[in-house]
């Protein structure tokens, strides 16, 4: 795994923290730390959106987000388990999985050596 894709891990993990202070900020440092993370976020996927195909980037990311943040309010904040919102979170992580396997880095594609 090239730097590339540690920041789109690293966003699609930040994002999960962003989507849960969206729903639980209630006073100002938790809301300022929501923006942080956004602005977090964005950063590291827009700089490897830039070295790698933008759709599998983009796919990949979102991926992170749902299934992390559907796990997350099961785990933490009581969401009730649901047999088939895991089954279909299991089919979108089987799709971004295999979008990212049938994808080659555009660095790797043109002889570039990674950041």
């Amino acid at each position: 795994m090239n730097r590339n894709w540690v920041f789109v891990l690293l966003a699609g993990l930040v994002e999960i923290l962003w989507v849960i202070g969206l729903k639980h900020a209630s006073n100002t440092w938790e809301w300022l730390g929501t923006a942080l993370a956004i602005v977090a976020s964005f950063f590291l996927i827009i700089e490897s959106a830039k070295r790698l195909p933008v759709g599998t980037v983009y796919a990949v990311f979102t991926g992170i987000g749902t299934a992390g943040t559907v796990g997350t309010e099961m785990l933490l904040f009581g969401e009730p388990f649901k047999l088939i919102k895991v089954l279909l979170i299991g089919v979108l992580l089987a799709g971004v999985i295999g979008l990212k396997l049938v994808t080659t880095d555009n660095a790797e594609q043109n002889g570039e050596v990674s950041r």
